[in-house]
């Protein structure tokens, strides 16, 4: 049957593709089933943040790719879940409701409504009857009802402490959330402040979440991340004592150097501060203690920076050989690491050389360094070698000593073998408005009580002023009908919490919600957990990697512990996409006026230009600037694309000939967008489906396209094509006169013996040295066979950064890259 072309001569997208949305919507086309008999896929975008107007191409950058999975798993026989929501509590939504003068609520809803119009115009294949938006409440209901469930399980604690305070934020802020002194969201002048707040015990969970790192199929730089962040060392906790008699405890991962010991330092923030300042010396101890606060930490830490310090008038006795050392307090010490004190051994750490040099402290020599017979030493000796100056332990190495001087510590009761984790316990406080209700009361006479699960949710007020206003307190602490409350247990006056939890609780446990978005008796029905968890592919920016991503494997865990899940792990796969910058190679930003939003693009080239093009331009992970020549290629291609179907379809239908040469190009194809696609290769993939396309032209041009096969290949070439480009795939689908959608299509196989010798294995050398070998098409060029190999992890291991000067290709044999 020849195909309708109506008024359509011409590639023009606009006049088809939101036409196709909503029949794809009204079909719940994309929609899950619950509990299928087809095997699962769960496909999941990081949590977005609504607190901005609208979405930029960058943004597409990982929506593109995790649409074009989720069709290609659809058309391949998986049950797909591929849901989007919105981050909408916490920092960012109230910044930018005050910064454009409404009510989060509004701005909230203002910013969704265009996110979902945006992302539906770019053809995404998203199941939005599970939507869901955190700071409704029927989603922080069950927010609340975790924090009551770690409550009761001790993860859930209130303690005064020494935290970090931002003063724009106007709210404490997590160890995650700070780094050398500018928060999360880039405002400098970041401080600790001792205040009150709500921590999770995500300590209790640190031996786990480093180890089970090593099962996950993440990036290397992610798991390094968190690695760092867990930070686990094993050494010694070592108990000084003060003059009457209390026990000051220090971590150190090298006790073989502490004879070498001649003072003890303190972090500005140390609880005992107060305790060991003398009278005589309190004014300057607390006038000091205040500036060094004021200071950024890596401003603290820097190693050229100056050490400075002062006496507190006390001092602790050495648990080893009785010597009393004088306690100081010192801004290179943090309290974030062990106990927040150090013993100082000038001899054998530099920066404690530097300080006990500035304030005339002895410096004793106990680790020989082997490359020196000096025994004045000019720097520290930071190596390992013989002890000497160390009583029974002189004359033995290091590594031997320090774990015997742990042992006699030990059963003397003056320390112990420890293991610590510079990772601390997350603060879940925020001293704001925006954000789910902490469930506690407090009452006179009961103390800390939390609210009754019936009780659950603690709605947030609607509050006109939302602001802090400078006192450190929430601004629910200024709603009378809010505050005050009767206590569950007695009956009497009580007030609620004020503070509200941080947006990335709410994140935290979201990919659970999406698996039965819909239940009330709570926060997810069990058998659909089951059934969709764990969460096969996440893919966001690699930002998050100690925040969010952290997080949500602690509360898996607990979750887990709890008997809820059936799992410890949330995510099997992660991914990051690459930034796509401004053409000025920026960030885009509305402030510099360099943003690119998808509404431009697609009003001039259409939605699958769009797509086609963000995935052709870089491999997925790497960083790259927005090339308008590039919109341009890819919406040519596609015009290609049109008119073949429209120029060839009805003609080749009905042909007879066959042309071998082609078919097995289809194959050749076939096996290359499959393989590509499932690999991450995007870029790669795209360029399967253009070759092909010019194949196809180019027996158009030549005469050579009245026959079966290449009719066939039309037939075939559609629903390669879909993943990537939807809308002029099923447009021309039904174009062609073929039944219901394209998207509804079987995924095509590939003959294996149409491929024979369509492609060759290649050894890669680095340097003349063989490194790995990779399998490419037969007829590939230079160009190709080099990013192949350079895209290989074992590649980019052997090169550790080195710079590719020169390439050598002997084609279909090795390709060697040449470094030096």
């Amino acid at each position: 049957m020849s195909p309708k072309w109506d008024s359509l001569s011409q590639y023009r997208p606009k006049e088809f593709e939101s036409t196709l949305q909503d029949e794809w919507e009204i079909n719940a086309l994309f929609a899950a089933e619950n509990r299928s008999v087809k095997p699962k896929y769960y496909c999941l975008d990081f949590f977005p943040y609504p607190s901005g107007d609208g979405l930029h191409v960058g943004h597409c950058r990982n929506y593109i790719p995790t649409d074009v999975v989720s069709r290609f798993k659809r058309m391949n026989g998986d049950n797909v879940l591929h849901p989007m929501g919105w981050d909408s509590f916490g920092e960012p939504t109230e910044h930018y409701a005050v910064t454009h003068g409404i009510h989060p609520r509004q701005s909230t809803d203002q910013n969704t409504a265009n996110f979902r119009r945006q992302m539906r115009m770019i053809g995404t294949s998203y199941d939005w009857s599970r939507e869901i938006d955190s700071s409704k409440p029927e989603y922080y209901r069950w927010t609340q009802y975790f924090f009551l469930l770690f409550y009761r399980r001790g993860l859930a604690y209130r303690s005064k402490n020494w935290q970090w305070w931002c003063p724009v934020c106007q709210t404490t802020l997590s160890g995650q959330e700070v780094s050398d002194g500018v928060c999360w969201r880039g405002h400098e002048g970041v401080y600790r402040k001792e205040i009150s707040t709500w921590f999770f015990r995500i300590t209790e969970y640190a031996e786990e979440l480093l180890d089970s790192l090593e099962k996950l199929d993440w990036p290397e730089r992610i798991k390094i991340m968190q690695r760092n962040w867990i930070g686990r060392s094993e050494g010694c906790e070592i108990w000084f004592k003060t003059d009457w008699e209390e026990i000051l405890p220090v971590f150190t991962t090298r006790p073989d150097t502490l004879f070498g010991s001649t003072f003890l330092a303190l972090a500005p923030e140390h609880p005992l501060v107060g305790r060991l300042t003398a009278d005589d010396q309190r004014v300057v101890v607390d006038q000091y203690v205040t500036q060094a606060g004021s200071k950024s930490e890596i401003d603290r830490m820097s190693d050229t920076g100056i050490k400075t310090g002062v006496f507190t008038g006390s001092y602790v006795s050495n648990p080893v050989n009785g010597d009393r050392l004088p306690v100081w307090v010192v801004d290179y010490v943090l309290p974030g690491y062990g106990t927040g004190a150090v013993m100082g051994v000038p001899a054998h750490d530099q920066r404690d050389y530097e300080f006990a040099i500035k304030y005339n402290l002895p410096v004793k020599v106990v680790v020989e360094d082997p490359a020196s017979s000096d025994s004045v030493q000019e720097w520290a000796y930071t190596g390992e070698g013989k002890l000497r100056n160390s009583d029974r332990f002189s004359g033995l190495q290091s590594a031997d000593a320090g774990i015997r001087i742990c042992e006699f510590l030990e059963k003397n009761g003056s320390g112990k073998f420890s293991v610590i984790y510079r990772m601390h316990d997350w603060v879940i406080s925020r001293q704001r408005y925006w954000g789910t209700p902490i469930p506690i009361v407090y009452c006179s006479d009961c103390g800390v009580v939390p609210v009754p699960e019936s009780e659950l949710p603690v709605e947030l007020p609607k509050l006109d002023d939302f602001r802090p206003d400078g006192s450190g307190r929430s601004p629910l602490a200024r709603v009378p009908e809010f505050f005050h409350a009767t206590c569950p247990e007695c009956g009497g006056e009580a007030h609620r919490e004020t503070d509200t939890m941080g947006g990335f609780a709410c994140s935290a446990w979201y990919f659970l919600r999406f698996t039965s978005p819909h239940h009330d008796e709570g926060p997810f029905e069990s058998k659909s957990m089951q059934y969709w968890m764990p969460v096969d592919l996440y893919v966001g920016g690699a930002e998050h990697a100690v925040l969010h991503l952290l997080y949500a494997r602690f509360w898996t865990m607990a979750l887990a512990d709890e008997g809820l899940l059936n799992f410890r792990e949330p995510f099997t796969k992660l991914m990051n996409q690459g930034q796509l910058l401004a053409p000025d190679g920026q960030r885009m930003s509305k402030s510099s006026g360099n943003v690119i939003t998808p509404d431009q693009i697609v009003n001039l080239y259409g939605a699958d230009a769009l797509r086609i093009y963000e995935m052709f331009m870089a491999p997925f992970d790497q960083d790259i600037s927005w090339n308008t020549d590039g919109i341009n290629g890819a919406f040519r291609f596609l015009k290609r694309v049109w008119r073949l179907y429209r120029d060839t379809y009805s003609a080749s239908a009905g042909s007879t000939g066959y042309d071998p040469e082609l078919e097995k190009k289809l194959h050749k194809t076939i096996k290359l967008v499959t393989e590509r696609i499932e690999a991450f290769k995007f870029n790669t993939m795209i360029s399967a489906l253009m070759e092909f396309v010019n194949e196809l032209y180019a027996k158009y041009l030549g005469g050579h396209w009245v026959n079966h096969t290449y009719h066939s290949c039309l037939e075939t070439f559609l629903v390669l094509l879909s993943p990537s480009a939807p809308y002029i795939s099923d447009y021309l689908w039904k174009q062609t006169r073929h039944a219901g959608s394209v998207h509804e299509q079987a995924w095509p196989e590939w003959n294996e013996n149409l491929i024979v010798d369509q492609f060759v294995e290649i050894a890669v050398q680095i340097d003349g040295k063989f490194r790995d070998l990779i399998e490419v098409p037969i007829d590939e060029s230079e160009q190709f066979v080099f990013e192949t190999a350079m895209d290989r992890e074992r590649i980019k291991q052997h090169l550790s950064g080195e710079t590719v000067l020169k390439k050598h290709y002997v084609p279909g044999r090795v390709i060697n890259l040449v470094t030096g």
